[in-house]
């Protein structure tokens, strides 16, 4: 049986005089990519720098919103409104699509960034005005979360398309969330394990969490981090692995 998903990276996040990631090599690897839109990191040079990037890889890009924290790297919950997280990813969603659209590319998807991510999981105000946002700049971009996540029924109730995420280096919860940073074992270290889980995540549905229950999942997209070198490998790997294993690496948009 063949299989087919799409490879995701969060790239894109230098910011002036600081670099940060393996950008040029990660989009070797990938089939999609989210873009910081200078609210968590990133900058204007910088996203026309990572378009350019994923162009020449023939990468589909998407946008990476985040909260207005550069000194938090967008990983802080901030206790903002429906009307200002709506506005917030209006803004960053039109800023990347003007970049997208400057190298003659259709801006794919939209994926939230870090603290916007985990809350729009678990709070539905949060969630639903992502989607809300994202339907007002173009109802044709997918929306990128966790299933069964209030992030995925706000989509899903105002008619965008859904690609389910999962991780390939980071623990989940019982209920299916991503362990916080804070934690320790929040990141999967071991490369050969992180391949067997992604490969038990596609063929299988389900993943085991850090108390060793099995979880439900769905897989659409896979998300690799590239801000280090042995990220980069890593991701190589996972990309063959995948490859060997009868499943197929491809932009989300071409089956969702």
């Amino acid at each position: 049986m063949t299989y087919r998903v799409d490879l995701n990276s969060d790239i894109g996040e230098s910011f002036g005089a600081y670099k940060l990631g393996m950008d040029e090599e990660i989009v070797k690897h990938i089939s999609s990519a989210n873009i910081a839109c200078g609210f968590h990191a990133g900058d204007p040079l910088v996203m026309d720098k990572t378009v350019r990037f994923c162009k020449e890889n023939n990468v589909a890009v998407g946008a990476h919103p985040g909260f207005p924290d550069l000194l938090g790297f967008g990983r802080r919950n901030l206790d903002a409104s429906f009307d200002e997280i709506r506005a917030y990813v209006i803004y960053q969603i039109g800023a990347m699509k003007a970049f997208a659209d400057s190298h003659g590319l259709s801006l794919q998807h939209v994926k939230a960034h870090g603290a916007l991510y985990n809350m729009a999981a678990v709070d539905e105000k949060v969630a639903l005005a992502i989607a809300e946002a994202i339907k007002a700049v173009d109802s044709n971009l997918i929306c990128v979360g966790m299933a069964g996540t209030a992030m995925e029924k706000a989509a899903k109730e105002l008619g965008l398309r859904f690609a389910c995420e999962v991780f390939a280096d980071r623990n989940i919860n019982p209920d299916g969330t991503l362990v916080s940073r804070k934690h320790p074992n929040a990141m999967i270290h071991d490369e050969e394990l992180a391949c067997k889980r992604v490969l038990k995540m596609i063929k299988e549905g389900c993943v085991e969490a850090v108390d060793g229950t099995l979880v439900q999942v769905k897989v659409d997209t896979i998300c690799v981090h590239g801000d280090n070198p042995k990220a980069v490998e890593f991701a190589r790997k996972l990309k063959t692995v995948l490859e060997e294993n009868g499943v197929q690496i491809v932009p989300m948009a071409s089956f969702l």
